[in-house]
């Protein structure tokens, strides 16, 4: 199954895949989700060779990994072959079973806050 591609409809009868989703809910760019993509099918990856692999910015990877290594998608390990200067690091993705773990609670705690919302704010309409 290819994720890009996997759409689920919504109640309003829009198709969203998990690119919009990841989007909506965690401020994922399609930058990001290419940068995750890649660090799930690898053993770990250092910001140049992320971005010859995508042929992007070094500043666009770096933004890239930072947002998912502060999402808690991917885990920052500094690099031991690095010598003397600004260290270096080879970024990888946690565990898939663990990310999925992820999303999927963080999905169900969203519900769990609308749920909480939606009587709040359509009570409030009724006043």
């Amino acid at each position: 199954m290819e994720l890009e591609v996997t759409k689920i409809r919504l109640p309003s009868g829009k198709e969203v895949g998990i690119i919009e989703a990841l989007s909506f809910c965690y401020d994922i760019s399609d930058t990001d989700f290419q940068v995750l993509k890649v660090l799930l099918n690898s053993e770990g990856k250092n910001e140049d060779s992320l971005a010859e692999m995508l042929k992007l910015s070094k500043a666009s990877i770096n933004r890239s990994v930072n947002k998912l290594v502060s999402l808690g998608f991917v885990e920052r390990v500094k690099d031991s072959s690095s010598k003397g200067g600004r260290p270096r690091y080879i970024y990888k993705a946690i565990p898939t079973e663990r990310l999925i773990e992820k999303i999927v609670n963080d999905f169900k705690r969203c519900a769990e806050l609308f749920g909480q919302l939606i009587p709040k704010e359509l009570g409030k309409q009724q006043q």
